[in-house]
Formats: C-alpha cells, structure tokens, sequence
C-alpha cells in the first residue's frame, strides 16, 4: 500500500543506531525528515548522509529531527558512521533505523523493484508534529538529494501552515505568497490588512513579513 499526502505515518518499533525506538513516541511534537538510502558503505548514501549531519543546525532550527533508514545492521551502521564522519568532515548524531527484515521499507514503500528488490530507494517523508505526511519525494539511487529543495519545502509548509497561504513556484522565504482561493476577499481583507496585488480573482499575491 503507497502512502499518501494527508495520511498518518505509520507507527512502528525498531533499532536503531540510538537504540530502540517508537516512532510516534521519538517524534514527540516534532517534524520529521524521514529518509531512507539503498545500503552503507556506498557513495552516493555517504555524501546524503554527510550532508545530512552538516545541516544539523538548520533542521534544529526548524523543528525538524532528521531519521534515516537502510536494509542494513546498527553494526553496519555504527561501522559506517565513522566514514562518513570521517570523508564529510562532520559528526553523525541523527539515528539510522536497522531494517534488515525490510518491515519498515515495504510498510513505507520503500522497495522499488524496477530499482533493487533488497534495497531501498531514495525515499523522502516530511512528516508533522500531527505525525501526519506532508510531503513525500522519491530519488532513484544513483541520484542524490537537493537539501537545498529538502529545507525550502519545510520552510514552505511551515510557513502556509502558519499564515493560510500557498507558496508560488520557486518561493524562498521572504517572498510573496498566495491568499488561497478558498478565503473570500472580506475574510482576506481582515487577515492580510497589507493588502494583495491582485492578477486575476483567484491570484491574489500579499507580503507577509
């Protein structure tokens, strides 16, 4: 079964490089940036996980806690953090889920046949602190991930979620946004008092500072 935008993620119980966890009750209150690479010791899943610690920061920040997940051992695991550590320069904090039975790939979706039949591919879950999905992406494995494309689409969601709006093609923070088609203009006259350009009657641009 796929999963969709708006469903719940599922629960489950795993090991992980932390230790044993429950995701729902790990997640607590926060969002999640919940990814999963093909296997350790590869290239490609270096690099992602390096550029995962290094952003560490700016997931914090955020309010995101990053979790990520292969077909491998917490010994694997543990073996391969410290090559990544070590040719990424950073120091890996983040847990890595040990799905060696592959439970939590195929519960996810996660195993693509025309990819690998064993292995995962480069999925993406942006989960909220509802433990709802919000966001999903899909990588084949010999492509990495944009986290510049990761980290803007947070910020959009958290962004829409807080003011009403929508966020146009491209939107960086700071930019303008959309009053939704759904918000009357008396409604929007009360929520936006900057006021909106207004292209067309469903294409109301407002700043939001």
């Amino acid at each position: 079964m796929s999963l969709r935008i708006g469903d719940t993620a599922p629960n489950f119980e795993i090991d992980t490089t932390k230790g044993k966890i429950k995701f729902h009750d790990w997640a607590k209150d926060n969002w999640v940036f919940f990814f999963s690479h093909p296997a350790d010791y590869t290239p490609v899943c270096t690099t992602e996980m390096g550029r995962t610690s290094q952003l560490a920061e700016e997931f914090a920040k955020r309010g995101v806690i990053p979790l990520g997940l292969s077909t491998d051992t917490v010994e694997e695991h543990l073996g391969w953090i410290e090559d990544v550590n070590a040719t990424q320069h950073t120091d890996l904090q983040f847990p890595i889920v040990a799905d060696k039975e592959k439970k939590i790939a195929q519960l996810y979706d996660m195993i693509h046949p025309g990819e690998s039949e064993t292995a995962a591919v480069r999925s993406v879950f942006i989960i909220d602190p509802n433990h709802k999905i919000r966001l999903t992406m899909t990588y084949p494995m010999a492509v990495g991930r944009n986290f510049d494309e990761i980290l803007r689409v947070i910020d959009a969601l958290q962004f829409s979620d807080k003011h009403n709006v929508a966020c146009p093609a491209d939107w960086q923070p700071g930019d303008k946004v959309i009053i939704k088609p759904t918000v009357s203009n008396e409604e929007a006259a009360k929520l936006f008092p900057q006021g909106w350009d207004e292209q067309r009657p469903y294409l109301r641009f407002t700043q939001i500072k």
